[in-house]
């Protein structure tokens, strides 16, 4: 049998594979998925790749498989690992720092103001796959970002280092870089402006130097010849397929729950009665990671979260699930568990990922003002990953998120209507998105059942 495209996801732990036909036609479908161990430990991520290749056939009951094109998406040499560092955390860090994790980037450290001999050692530790140096508005205050690219470069690593700072520095920044022999990228000002952010240059530049010197994980030299288009960080893949299907959809929130993290992605511009008072930009674009909520390998996480006394008053039986807990639950009763956590991280991580209204005194009087990501003009909150996808009350758990308790955050409202990634596919199809993206879209709507 033969497929148009094959989109393989090499994560950490896991590779899936999913495969394509009607790729350029009016009607592409999803063949099928297969799945297997990510081999990074046994030298090579190909096994990994061909034992999820040798599922897929296996699920398609068929002996041979070849396709036109393959595409992939990767954390296999253990995620995009990143070190930012700006002026004022408020400012140019955070703006930094939304860039970053919208690319796809797990940031490691995080720094404000001027680099000392302590912040040194925290990188060569963290030992970062790029780091990203900005500070400074346009024509604004220079001298930090030079320092820090002095201090950072003092430290003789090879590391490639993006520069989204004031725009002044960009000349003096590349000389820096060359004299040192290490790969610079120039990209726009992350915070050009009081109140404005631009992150999408540096989010693009983040998944091009992914691509060109990340890709260390043995064998993924090998699955680079066998891809024809672009490798990107696995954990920025949901986050294109958001940005594709919001252009089509209007507003939207995607809610990723997985066994390590639960991932929120929402791409809204939110209200124009919010906007009027928010204190501080927020990117149209905006991803949050929540790393304790991760329904199996940190489960005991979340089950801290909810309270183990709360949890025996629905689970009597708790300590036994917990004592044969499964990554993929079996019984009934343990789907009913998985359920329980999976609405406590959904829920803690939109608590986490909204904005908030508060109200202070001034000498004027009292005063109304937002800040944080405003999510109430979100028209559509979708589920994926295998929680959100899999589990009988995946609908009625993105549900509360809608009835959530109003208080003061910026939440979406009941008028938001719920979809699900039935057949588990957005991360590929945000991979096959930057070079089909017509296709990748008639997927979307076809997985979310829109016709």
């Amino acid at each position: 049998m033969k497929v148009d495209v094959l989109v393989a996801e090499i994560g950490s732990t896991t590779t899936v594979v999913n495969a394509f036909n009607g790729i350029g036609t009016p009607s592409p479908t999803h063949v099928g998925q297969g799945q297997a161990p990510t081999s990074v430990l046994e030298g090579d991520v190909t096994v990994g790749l061909q034992g999820a290749i040798d599922n897929l056939k296996d699920n398609l009951n068929i002996n041979d498989l070849s396709w036109n094109d393959m595409l992939a998406s990767s954390s296999a040499a253990g995620g995009l690992k990143m070190t930012v560092h700006g002026l004022v955390y408020d400012m140019t860090v955070r703006a930094a720092k939304e860039a970053a994790l919208g690319a796809g980037g797990i940031i490691k450290l995080i720094t404000s103001g001027k680099l000392r001999k302590t912040d040194l050692k925290k990188i060569q530790e963290v030992n970062p796959n790029i780091i990203l140096v900005a500070g400074g508005v346009d024509y604004g205050e220079r001298d930090t970002a030079l320092h820090n690219m002095e201090m950072i470069l003092s430290m003789g690593l090879k590391t490639p280092i993006i520069y989204a700072g004031n725009i002044e520095n960009q000349d003096e920044v590349r000389l820096m870089c060359e004299e040192a022999g290490v790969q610079v990228y120039i990209v726009e000002n992350v915070y050009p402006k009081i109140d404005m952010l631009v992150v999408e240059p540096t989010r693009k530049v983040i998944q091009d130097a992914f691509e060109e010197h990340i890709i260390h994980a043995p064998g993924m030299t090998k699955v680079r010849d066998l891809i024809k288009g672009h490798i990107i960080p696995t954990p920025g893949s949901v986050m294109e397929a958001a940005k594709v299907l919001k252009e089509h959809l209007g507003d939207l929130v995607i809610f990723d729950v997985g066994g390590a993290t639960t991932d929120v992605h929402s791409v809204t511009e939110g209200s124009e009665e919010v906007n009027s008072i928010l204190i501080s930009p927020e990117p149209v674009a905006k991803r949050t990671v929540e790393g304790d909520l991760g329904v199996y390998v940190n489960v005991n996480h979340v089950v801290e979260k909810i309270g183990m006394d709360q949890l025996k008053k629905e689970f009597p039986d708790a300590d036994e699930i917990l004592a044969n807990y499964k990554p993929i639950p079996e019984s009934d009763r343990e789907k009913q568990f998985v359920e329980r956590l999976t609405e406590e991280a959904v829920l803690t991580s939109l608590e986490r990922h909204a904005g908030n209204i508060r109200y202070f005194y001034s000498a004027s009087g009292k005063k109304k003002v937002a800040e944080g990501k405003d999510l109430t003009a979100v028209k559509y909150i979708i589920g994926t990953g295998g929680a959100l996808t899999r589990l009988p009350r995946k609908r009625e758990i993105l549900e509360k998120v809608k009835n959530y308790n109003r208080g003061t955050g910026l939440y979406p409202t009941e008028a938001a209507k719920i979809l699900i990634d039935e057949d588990y596919i957005f991360s590929s199809l945000g991979v096959l998105s930057k070079q089909y993206p017509e296709d990748a879209l008639l997927l979307m709507k076809k997985s979310l059942r829109i016709f």
